[in-house]
């Protein structure tokens, strides 16, 4: 502690549980300093995966479905899940299994890029699943 006072630095103890404690003489401000900046340049780096959602309808024609599926091939190149809903309204209920034709035809689309993460599950008047962008190298 003396010495740490004559240089004009801080006693910081490293290692509190070892025999005998490890202790180092250091500016402890500029350690907390650059812990924070390490800290700052690690949280830079995150990537942050969003949840994208793109709605259809049973009914949904040929055109409107090939733009969807250009937006959903777009999300899921830039790293983001897609969540694809199916909506149904009326007597549209009656008839579950073309909505299910319908995300199964987009999963036939998207293969190449992306992996069904959630298989297509119904929800009230919703039916919904969830596609994640393959990993770089397994593309095919």
């Amino acid at each position: 502690m003396s010495y740490a006072r004559e240089v004009g630095l801080d006693l910081v103890e490293v290692a509190p549980n070892a025999n005998p404690p490890v202790c180092k003489v250091m500016d402890y401000g500029k350690y907390l300093y650059e812990q924070q900046k390490k800290q700052q340049e690690a949280k830079k780096k995150q990537v942050k995966v969003q949840i994208k959602e793109i709605k259809v309808r049973p009914k949904t024609e040929e055109n409107d479905l090939q733009t969807k599926l250009r937006h959903i091939k777009r999300f899921l190149d830039g790293g983001d899940r897609c969540k694809v809903t199916v909506f149904f309204r009326g007597r549209e209920l009656a008839h579950k299994e073309k909505g299910l034709e319908v995300l199964e035809r987009i999963a036939k689309e998207v293969e190449e890029v992306a992996k069904i993460e959630q298989t297509p599950k119904f929800e009230g008047r919703t039916m919904t699943m969830l596609l994640a962008p393959l990993a770089k190298g397994k593309k095919k």
